[in-house]
Order: C-alpha cells, then sequence, then structure tokens
C-alpha cells in the first residue's frame, strides 16, 4: 500500500515575517571584540600579582593546618576556604594598590613595562577602587568568619605594604627588611584563624618566612638591578653595584635559615623526619648561596646573572617542599 503524499506545514521562505530596520536595530547584543574578556582578566591577575597572592594563601594554609592540628580538629572543614578566601582577597588588594602607587616607576622598567597600570589599560580610579574594595571587603569578611585579631592582623598586614614598605624602596636599601615582616605574616594569619591567638609556634612560622626572604630577594634585585636604577629604586645592588653587600647579605641568612626551619622541631610541633628535611634543604639553600657569591667575580653579567637566576629557581622550590614536610610531620594535639 502506498503512503499518501504528505503536505509541508511549514511556510515558504518568501512567505516568513521579516523584522523592521527599526526592529533588527533594538534586537542588536553588543559582543565583546575576541580576545577583549581574555585580555581584561590577565590584566586584574597582574593588577592582583596572581601568583605573589596564590604564595601567601600556601602558607595560610601551612599555618592553618598546623594550627588546626595544635587544636586536634580537622582542617578540612569551611573555616580554611573562608580564612584563605579572606587572606587572599586583602593580599590581593595590597598588591593592587601596590601597582597603583608604583605605575610610573613600573612603566620605567622593561620587567614591568607592560603592567595594566604602567601600560595604561587600567586607569588609576579604577585600580584603586578594586584594591580598597578587596582590602577592605577581606578584612570584614575574616573578622566575620574568623576572628578580630586576624582581621586586624591581615589589615595591618596590608597597611604596611601599601604605606611604608612600598614609598620606601625609593629612599632606602633597608625597604627590603621591612617588607619582610608583611612578607611573612601568612603563615600565622593561618595559624590565628584557627587558634584565635598569637602563639610561638606561629611566631616560629612567621620567622621562618621572614628569613627566606632575604636570599630570594637578592637573587631577584641583582637579576634586574639595571632595572631598579633606571626606576630609583634603592635596591641593594643598585647603591653598592659590586655585589659583596648583597652576597654578603644573602649569606647571613641562608646559615640563619637553619636554625630558624628546626623551630617548629624545638616548640614540638613537628617530628624529626621534618628536621633531618629542613637541614637537607637548608644546607642545599646555603650551597647555592654560596655559589651566588661567585657574582663578585663573575667574567660577564651573564654569568652573574646566572647564579641569581640559579638561586632564585632554588628558593622557590625550596619553600613549598619545606612547608609541605612540616605538614606531613606535624604533631597534633
Amino acid at each position: 500500500m502506498t503512503p499518501a503524499p504528505t503536505t509541508s506545514v511549514l511556510p515558504a521562505a518568501e512567505s516568513l515575517p521579516v523584522a523592521a530596520p527599526e526592529t533588527q536595530e533594538h534586537l542588536h547584543i553588543p559582543v565583546p571584540r575576541a580576545g577583549v574578556t581574555a585580555s581584561r582578566i590577565a590584566d586584574y591577575r597582574e593588577l592582583f600579582k596572581d601568583r605573589v597572592t596564590a604564595m601567601v594563601v600556601l602558607t595560610a594554609w601551612a599555618g592553618f593546618y598546623l594550627g588546626s592540628m595544635q587544636s586536634g580538629i580537622s582542617s578540612v572543614q569551611p573555616g580554611l576556604l573562608e580564612a584563605l578566601l579572606g587572606i587572599g582577597m586583602v593580599s590581593a588588594g595590597a598588591a593592587a594598590l601596590n601597582e597603583c602607587i608604583e605605575r610610573k616607576l613600573d612603566a620605567k622598567m622593561i620587567r614591568t613595562a607592560n603592567r595594566p597600570m604602567a601600560a595604561g589599560r587600567i586607569s588609576l580610579p579604577h585600580g584603586i577602587l578594586l584594591g580598597l574594595a578587596a582590602i577592605i571587603g577581606g578584612a570584614i569578611w575574616l573578622t566575620h568568619s574568623t576572628n578580630l585579631i586576624t582581621g586586624t592582623l591581615t589589615l595591618f598586614t596590608a597597611f604596611t605594604y601599601v604605606t611604608i614598605y612600598t614609598p620606601l624602596k625609593r629612599r632606602t636599601s633597608l625597604a627590603t627588611f621591612i617588607g619582610a615582616f608583611p612578607g611573612a605574616m601568612g603563615p600565622l594569619l593561618g595559624w590565628t584563624a584557627v587558634r584565635g591567638r598569637i602563639e610561638w609556634p606561629a611566631v616560629a612560622l612567621f620567622a621562618i618566612l621572614f628569613v627566606w626572604q632575604f636570599p630570594h630577594f637578592m637573587a631577584i634585585s641583582w637579576l634586574y638591578r639595571e632595572d631598579y636604577g633606571r626606576a630609583g629604586i634603592r635596591m641593594l645592588p643598585v647603591i653598592q653595584p659590586d655585589g659583596w653587600s648583597t652576597v654578603l647579605e644573602a649569606l647571613t641568612y641562608a646559615i640563619l635559615m637553619i636554625p630558624v626551619s628546626l623551630l617548629p622541631v624545638y616548640l614540638h610541633i613537628a617530628g624529626i623526619y621534618y628536621g633531618v628535611t629542613a637541614v637537607i634543604l637548608g644546607l642545599i639553600y646555603l650551597g647555592y648561596t654560596i655559589r651566588f657569591g661567585r657574582i663578585t667575580r663573575a667574567r660577564s653579567t651573564i654569568e652573574s646573572k646566572m647564579y641569581a637566576r640559579d638561586l632564585l629557581k632554588v628558593s622557590v622550590i625550596y619553600l613549598p617542599i619545606l612547608l609541605t614536610a612540616l605538614m606531613l610531620n606535624a604533631k597534633g594535639k
């Protein structure tokens, strides 16, 4: 049996209604040009110094974990995310205000000339608004979700970084020492978020971060000393270009790093396995810092920068491994 022919119910193309020109204009939805959104996200990441902020959050996590162990509670809890979110917000906001203040200096340095504030892709009012919103919002969030001392300390850390350390960079090389204080606050803030008070183990974690920074900073400042000189930033290699003072400061703190890294063992918040790991890592860090001393007799700029770059790489690897070993061999209550 042959099926009956079917008739299409669709209207002919020419019978379809066509919108009037005025209607078509109202239906137009503006779409960002290709790449604009991705470029804006990249600018915000640079403005908030996402890698530095990530390091702060990582160290705060270590402090939170160790504080939880001392309290006899699990660190896997909503309070962890709440604390890290607030600390990350304040760190990101301080970074944004730092770039606002240093936008003209950044424009003079090859390494930072393409930052969004220096290049003019983000306006000054925009940057200030974002920075202040992140700092204030993060501090309020921490005070509400953790405790008053953590919110206050985090706000004080941002204040020190933005209003003291940042302006001093153009006046004295001691700015590096002062800047190491807010730079070391991450694990202490993580600890107080759990414990609600400053204790000696938290101070020990602060000391580890504080001392670690100096060989790290000296390597960076030697690598980019020409840039810093152009911008008028008074880093040690700029005001004493022979390198001896830079090497001496890096070596002093690399030696100090070994006993300081053992403070958690002395305070009974970590075991012997961490202690052995800390000594081995400290000797490696010291070895590369001694090798960094060759900048004073390097035959070329390329060679001297190679020593600085190697120390920088080792410093970046050293810290996460040390904190991981500390967390894995932490002693609970």
